[in-house]
This record gives C-alpha cells, structure tokens and sequence, in this order.
C-alpha cells in the first residue's frame, strides 16, 4: 500500500470545524508539521477534504 508524507502548509484559524478535526484525525497540528500516512480509503478521503490545507508528496 501506498504511503503518504503529509505536511500542513496552512493554519487552521477561521476554518470549519469539520475541517479542524479532519486534521487534528490526520496528527496535523501546526504548520510544516509532517505525518507519514498509509493509502487507506478513509486516509485519502480526509487528505482529499483538506487538501487546500496541506502538500502530499509520496514516500
């Protein structure tokens, strides 16, 4: 399975809170924070609903 390098580029100030949790879910939790995430489903899904918030990159 595919593994991603997730990194939060942008603050999450004035955001939903849907959107806050998304990446609270992800382990992002201040900017240029770098999670390593397997290719779930459930993972791309989340990544794909905040992907204005964050860079992607394969690892």
């Amino acid at each position: 399975m595919k593994k991603f390098k997730v990194t939060q580029i942008k603050s999450v100030i004035d955001r939903s809170e849907r959107q806050k949790r998304t990446m609270q879910a992800l382990g992002l939790t201040k900017i240029n924070k770098t999670v390593e995430k397997e290719g779930t489903p459930q993972i791309v899904g989340m990544i794909a609903k905040v992907s204005h918030l964050v860079k992607v990159e394969e690892a």
